[in-house]
């Protein structure tokens, strides 16, 4: 590995370490949840938050704003959204000469940093305005294409109880999410931590760690690190494993409606780079696959109605694989 590279990793490591004590101050605990999060944004990608009201999904995403000096935005997702909401509109302005002309208004989407607050709560028409957002980092309106701020990640988040009144999220846009973060609820250690941390007279502060600049350089850096022969077999072993049609996929064919595409593949190579960077470590190793492989492909995969029947669940799922497909390696 170029020496250059080497110190541009080891400079990295000890950056995102401040930012995780940054982080800390505001959001304590949920070490797994913000290295997740972290991970996601140093691929370049955006993070699905599952969990029940009140665990502070919103406050976490709140503070990686400041740590990571990016512009962001929220939106309250509700049935009644209009796409217009969030990606703006064209409105016809008369000039003091009685000249008329017409003016775009940039929609909230137009920032860095997005947090879409119970996306599910949205109709499947205000969802899909989000769909070339995610990809393209771009946008269509009046059939000019409007370029969004660099870099742009969208943090989503969804409660897994309460299904009334809420739109399941299309396959498609499912896969646009790198990781799925699943948010429990805090030990009880943690938990006195936040009583006395957040009902006092004053709370602490996060502060600024990065910048946009900074954020788009760390995501180059992933990039170029090494990934040796060993995971990238690993992550093919696995993937194909959870494909019902794949000659590999036979141990899933009636459990499995439909598993993981190539995207899984491609987040996973990433997710463990960057998972091996906040660890320290200047390459990922086969334990990272098995320990990325629930958020990676959960959202990824959905069980068959005999499946559900019996009570299996998509974790157990996963795990059964990656104990088949990577063995001890995983363990290692």
């Amino acid at each position: 590995m170029a020496e250059a590279l080497v110190e541009r990793i080891e400079s990295l490591g000890e950056q995102l370490a401040q930012a995780k004590t940054s982080i800390n101050r505001r959001f304590i605990g949920q070490e797994r949840v913000v290295d997740l999060v972290l991970a996601s944004m140093l691929c370049g990608g955006h993070a699905l938050l599952v969990g029940l009201p009140g665990l502070g999904k919103t406050r976490l995403v709140d503070t990686l704003s400041t740590v990571m000096g990016l512009k962001g935005n929220r939106i309250q997702f509700t049935p009644d959204l209009m796409p217009a909401d969030i990606l703006g509109s064209e409105v016809l302005e008369t000039g003091a000469d009685g000249s008329r002309a017409f003016r775009f208004i940039e929609g909230p989407i137009f920032c860095q940093l997005l947090m879409a607050d119970e996306i599910n709560r949205a109709s499947p028409r205000t969802q899909s305005a989000l769909l070339q957002a995610m990809q393209e980092r771009e946008v269509t309106i009046a059939g000019e294409h409007r370029p969004l701020g660099r870099p742009f990640h969208v943090l989503a988040t969804q409660n897994p109880i309460e299904q009334e009144g809420t739109y399941p999220l299309p396959e498609a846009q499912l896969d646009r999410f790198l990781v799925q973060v699943d948010v429990d609820y805090p030990d009880r250690a943690t938990e006195r931590d936040i009583l006395l941390a957040t009902t006092g007279a004053e709370e602490a502060e996060a502060h600024q760690v990065f910048t946009a600049a900074g954020l788009l350089d760390a995501q180059e850096v992933i990039r170029r690190m090494p990934v040796g022969d060993s995971v990238v077999e690993a992550i093919l072993d696995l993937v194909r494993a959870c494909r019902p049609g794949e000659a590999e996929g036979t141990a899933v064919a009636d459990t499995l409606s439909w598993g993981p595409g190539p995207r899984a593949a491609q987040a996973l190579m990433l997710a463990t780079r960057a998972k091996a960077l906040l660890d320290g470590r200047l390459a990922p190793s086969v334990a990272d696959v098995a320990d990325l492989a629930r958020p990676v492909l959960t959202h990824r995969m959905a069980l068959n109605f005999a499946a559900r029947a019996r009570g299996e669940t998509l974790g157990a799922v996963i795990d059964r694989v990656v104990a088949q497909s990577l063995g001890q390696e995983a363990a290692a």
